[in-house]
This record gives structure tokens, sequence and C-alpha cells, in this order.
């Protein structure tokens, strides 16, 4: 058993960002949080599956070719190899769950979309 605290993990940029909240051995989760006018970065994994639910906020998804409107209760389902970026909205900030899956911290490959 382990036990974590989102309150003593950071988030990757000081206020914003995602922030881990268990590594490994079989799959990565934690919560994100975005500003305003912010993204998480462009990206895909070969061969991790990743998944989000919207806790807060208004925003969006880009992947290849669509564009798909965020906001509380939504989740979703990205296949390995899928383009992939969360925005949120210039007037509202963005924060929620995510689960990758299996652990392979090396697999994540920037990209445009």
């Amino acid at each position: 058993m382990e036990l974590v605290r989102e309150e003593d993990k950071a988030y990757r940029f000081g206020d914003w960002g995602i922030k881990y909240l268990f590594r490994g051995p079989r799959i990565d989760w934690g919560v994100f949080y975005l500003k305003s006018g912010t993204n998480l970065g462009a990206h895909y994994h070969n061969q991790v599956e990743e998944t989000f639910f919207i806790l807060e906020g208004k925003g969006l998804l880009r992947t290849e070719g669509q564009e798909i409107a965020l906001e509380k209760g939504c989740a979703l389902y990205l296949a390995p190899g899928e383009k992939h970026d969360l925005y949120a909205s210039e007037d509202s900030f963005l924060r929620g769950i995510f689960i990758k899956s299996p652990y392979l911290p090396e697999d994540k490959v920037d990209c445009s979309i």
C-alpha cells in the first residue's frame, strides 16, 4: 500500500501543468491543471493508452482532424499513436485526472498537430 497526498507533489511548471501522483510499476496517473490559455503540448505515445477525466473548467482536445469541446464530466480515451493536446479556454482553467498504461515513461513523443 502506498499513500500519497496531492499537496506534497509539484506541478511540472510550478503552479500548473501535470502532477504525477503515482508512477509505475504498471500505470502512471495524476492530476493536471491548465491555467487559462495554456496547453499540455502536442504528443503521442507508441504503446501507452492515455485517459483523461475533466473535473472542472472548460477547454478542448485537439487531435489530428478534430477539436472536441471539454467541460466537467467529460472522459477521453486516446489509443497509442493518437496525436493529442489539451487546451484550457482563454476564459477558463481546466482541471482533471489522467491515467496512462502501461508504465513506459520513455514512450512519449512530442509532435505537432
